[in-house]
């Protein structure tokens, strides 16, 4: 297999699809301040068994805190909407699936556009943080401020870029990106497919309930980790992410059409 992506460095992925599952794609979106090197092992697992997959990296990520926030939260949305389009153009049946805010932008992508399916793991809508409410004054008297980081996290660490600082013109962006997500969630009809952190503390559970609220899917299935926190795609309960996925997807995925028997060759029988 081979793939654009490198563990070293963040960069988009892609695979093409072999056998028969080729012909089904699931485009990932990684999360904020994140690159696709939060989800690469999700992604290397449906390549390995044949989906085509694609996970763009979003701009203003995987370099560093300035870059960020010169990127509004359009940007990041149309990034990750053109990788499915082109994705989906090539497919028979095409996926989203997303971590934090990379399922947010997902499930948008799923309102938006006919897509067979959507799996997304700790999707925020809301924050813990009320101040939030404020951003779009706060940022006027503070640049910056520290990302929120888990205690004793038991993830695997990697190396997006230089995000030792947030700046809160990208927080308040993140704040209307779940805004207008949550504005379109009646408009997600595919089957949906959520899996929540029991230990998250970035993406508070007011997020699933607004989720469950909303969502016009009547296909719904939470499913809970409890072993993980907020970066669950590389936690310990990775394995259980990756095999509910594969199943999810092939589960409704268009079956293939299968053609008609050729006409016999062979003689009638003769009539005694």
């Amino acid at each position: 297999m081979t793939g654009s992506s490198t563990p070293l460095a963040p960069a988009a992925f892609s695979y093409p699809g072999h056998g028969a599952n080729a012909r089904t794609g699931v485009a990932i979106c990684h999360g904020f301040t994140g690159s696709p090197l939060s989800v690469l092992p999700w992604a290397e697992h449906l390549a390995e068994r044949g989906f085509a997959v694609t996970v763009p990296l979003l701009p203003g990520h995987g370099t560093d805190w300035r870059d960020l926030a010169r990127h509004g939260w359009q940007d990041w949305y149309a990034a990750f909407e053109a990788a499915y389009l082109e994705l989906a153009a090539g497919t028979r049946d095409c996926f989203v699936a997303g971590l934090s805010m990379g399922g947010t932008i997902a499930l948008r992508t799923a309102a938006r556009h006919q897509s067979a399916g959507v799996a997304v793991v700790n999707p925020g809508l809301s924050f813990y943080d009320r101040r939030v409410r404020y951003i779009g004054l706060l940022k006027y008297f503070q640049r910056t401020t520290v990302p929120v980081a888990e205690q004793n996290p038991t993830a695997s660490p990697t190396e997006d870029g230089d995000y030792s600082l947030t700046p809160l013109e990208a927080v308040h962006q993140l704040s209307r990106l779940f805004k207008a997500t949550a504005r379109d969630l009646p408009g997600v009809r595919a089957p949906a497919l959520v899996f929540k952190s029991d230990a998250d503390v970035v993406v508070p559970p007011s997020s699933l309930e607004l989720l469950r609220r909303r969502l016009g899917s009547r296909e719904l299935d939470v499913v809970a980790l409890p072993h993980s926190g907020h970066v669950a795609t590389l936690d310990v309960d990775a394995p259980l992410i990756f095999e509910q996925s594969t199943r999810f997807f092939l589960q409704h995925a268009a079956a293939p059409a299968v053609p008609p028997a050729p006409p016999s060759s062979a003689p009638a029988p003769e009539t005694p």
